[in-house]
């Protein structure tokens, strides 16, 4: 196994492109001034400073998969009572310059080489992101499967990226055109068959990641390989 690549001290990075992805969430490009390898499912430390020294920082997952390049993919959901998120949304621009530390995280990571089942809730897809990117990258498409919930069809990330063989998309509240499954929460029926020696990981708020982990345990899959990790206050 690979060593974890671990954070750095504060860096400056420059914001070099803005993408919409939904109403509440954008994608943040950022140039590193000291690029540093990570692994998909790491996330930085984005911190701002206000000109009379108070600070606020918040953590986000990387949504880019390593590649070498010195530029990283941040989505960020905008909160209603999110300081960074707020001025990230509200205020940053391209050209602009924020303090990012990074990566960090060791258990919440995949390498491309194993089977990966991704089950993700609203924002929770951003780290699990990173893994598909991954895995499509390296041609590798076959080691995962990825199950998306999402409360409708304007709230989904990466919406035009997502379709494929390998992703599912499942939607609790309205569903779009053509679509049979009816809304609803997450089910068994949902992640069908998990082959064993698949490690699951499972990302979005605590009440959609302890359901998805209890789907997982009764399906079988070992808690041991069900890594977990949870963030945001995304309903879905």
């Amino acid at each position: 196994m690979a060593r974890t690549p671990g954070p750095t001290a504060w860096q400056a990075a420059t914001v070099v492109k803005i993408t919409d992805e939904t109403s509440r969430a954008k994608t943040f490009r950022l140039r590193l001034e000291k690029p540093e390898t990570h692994l998909a499912g790491q996330h930085y430390v984005i911190r701002l400073t206000a000109p009379d020294g108070y600070t606020a920082s918040r953590s986000y997952s990387i949504a880019s998969p390593p590649d070498g390049t010195p530029e990283l993919d941040f989505t960020v959901e905008r909160l209603d009572d999110g300081e960074v998120s707020a001025f990230l949304h509200e205020v940053v621009q391209p050209g602009d310059e924020l303090e990012v530390r990074g990566p960090i995280g060791g258990w919440f990571v995949w390498e491309g080489q194993t089977p990966a089942l991704l089950v993700g809730g609203g924002s929770g897809l951003v780290p699990l992101m990173a893994m598909l990117r991954l895995a499509r990258r390296t041609g590798r498409s076959d080691l995962v499967r990825l199950i998306v919930s999402v409360r409708s069809p304007g709230e989904l990330l990466y919406a035009a990226e997502l379709p494929s063989a390998e992703t599912s998309i499942v939607y609790t509240r309205k569903n779009p055109p053509g679509v049979a499954r009816p809304p609803g929460r997450l089910t068994a029926a949902d992640l069908h068959h998990v082959p064993e020696g698949t490690t699951a990981y499972v990302c979005g708020s605590t009440g959609f990641a302890n359901h998805a982990t209890d789907l997982l345990i009764d399906l079988g899959i070992p808690a041991s390989d069900i890594r977990v990790e949870r963030f945001g206050p995304t309903g879905n």
